[in-house]
């Protein structure tokens, strides 16, 4: 991606609380020479060298994945800015946050290693209800999954969040994207003031 110096952040630590808080990406890989993405929740391994998820088996990206290089998108809060709420001249842009992770693919269809992947979303999505759903599958829904891990070579991180402008129009941007109910957003830009 275009990674301006003011916009690139290289703090692991930052990088990888992002991916934890925004795990739902898109897996980007060639499949008979066409671009293809499907849109999944990852799972971040400890380590931070891997991340690792499954595709329905009815899915034919997985077919191809085997060893090939890939892109996982991910994308934080994000909104319109209008040149309007800067004290001087600006053009329209649009304020982000976003990850891009390279890695080569490994497919699994270990029953084993595909219910870890399950339990370990299923924990994790189900740990906020009041009475979170248990795994409780038969092999024949294992048997509808394909597992993928990535192994991570490159990871590219942007906050595009006005740091290129003064600050008194940064926080003229956090007061209207307040206003518009981008909370999330305004958020952000706060932490990249402190």
């Amino acid at each position: 991606m275009y990674l301006p110096d003011h916009f690139n952040i290289s703090d692991q630590d930052e990088i990888f609380s992002f991916l934890q808080a925004n795990a739902f990406g898109q897996l980007i890989s060639l499949q008979d020479k066409r671009i293809t993405s499907s849109h999944l929740p990852f799972l971040i391994a400890a380590e931070r060298k891997h991340l690792q998820c499954h595709l329905a088996r009815q899915n034919p990206q997985w077919r191809q994945l085997e060893g090939q290089q890939v892109l996982i998108t991910f994308q934080g809060p994000h909104d319109y800015v209008s040149p309007s709420w800067y004290q001087t001249a600006g053009v329209p842009t649009w304020n982000y946050q976003a990850v891009h992770v390279y890695g080569s693919c490994r497919v699994f269809d270990d029953a084993g290693e595909l219910a870890a992947v399950v339990d370990s979303l299923s924990e994790r999505y189900e740990s906020g209800f009041e009475t979170p759903w248990k795994p409780q599958y038969r092999d024949a829904m294992l048997k509808a999954i394909i597992g993928v891990e990535i192994e991570i070579d490159e990871i590219q991180c942007k906050y595009k969040l006005s740091q290129n402008r003064s600050e008194a129009d940064q926080r003229q941007v956090i007061d209207q994207l307040d206003n518009l109910q981008s909370e999330s957003l305004a958020q952000a830009m706060r932490k990249t003031l402190l």
